[in-house]
């Protein structure tokens, strides 16, 4: 019998981490905001030339791929594709299913970043990213250590210091937030040799803090 060439466990794995992911986008675009990493470099993108999410996420994300092809492989990169893909269709579907008579930006922010730092644990821990810097962030702890949720934070600065210049103090604030809560989520919650964790496998013991 030819062994199928993903399981079911990482499907469900990425579908969930697609959903929970696009939910969190939507929080943000409902309010107005943004995040870091690349999906906040693409909303902030969408805000200033007045073009789709999903159109600029998928553009932005387009270089990274290489990268992932050569650094992680055709598994990592063919299922990042795949999120990628899926959140930019995923994002403009549920903005327009999704209505919010009253979302306080800080609330839109809470939830937007928890929300999508469980859906990029979940992809990580499958074997899959959201693209974009999260290719980098993962290559850079699996050589250094550096913790993947840090070094997206120390990248989350560039787009917030370029995010004054387009929206009101009051937004970047909030969305700075919900930024720190992400990559909180990440960071507390997931270790380079969780991804792509496959059940069947005995665990890895987990790396003793310093």
């Amino acid at each position: 019998m030819t062994k199928s060439p993903i399981s079911f466990y990482d499907v469900q794995g990425i579908v969930f981490g697609i959903l929970m992911t696009s939910l969190g986008v939507t929080f943000l675009k409902a309010a107005g905001l943004f995040t870091g990493q690349t999906a906040g470099a693409a909303l902030l993108l969408s805000y200033m030339v007045g073009l789709d999410f999903g159109v600029v996420f998928l553009l932005v994300s387009l270089p990274f791929f290489w990268l992932s092809w050569v650094k992680r492989g055709r598994a990592f990169t063919l299922r990042t594709v795949v999120a990628v893909v899926g959140i930019s269709v995923l994002v403009p579907l549920l903005s327009a299913w999704m209505r919010f008579e009253a979302l306080p930006p800080f609330l839109a922010a809470l939830l937007a970043g928890a929300s999508s730092g469980i859906g990029l644990i979940a992809l990580f821990r499958h074997n899959a990213s959201a693209g974009g810097l999260g290719i980098l962030a993962l290559i850079v702890e699996q050589k250094t250590g550096f913790k993947t949720g840090w070094f997206q934070m120390a990248f989350d600065a560039l787009v917030f210091f370029a995010a004054v210049f387009v929206l009101p103090l009051e937004a970047i604030v909030a969305s700075f937030f919900g930024a720190v809560v992400l990559n909180a989520v990440i960071a507390w919650n997931f270790r380079i040799h969780q991804s792509g964790a496959d059940p069947r496998q005995p665990p890895v013991p987990p790396t003793p803090p310093a």
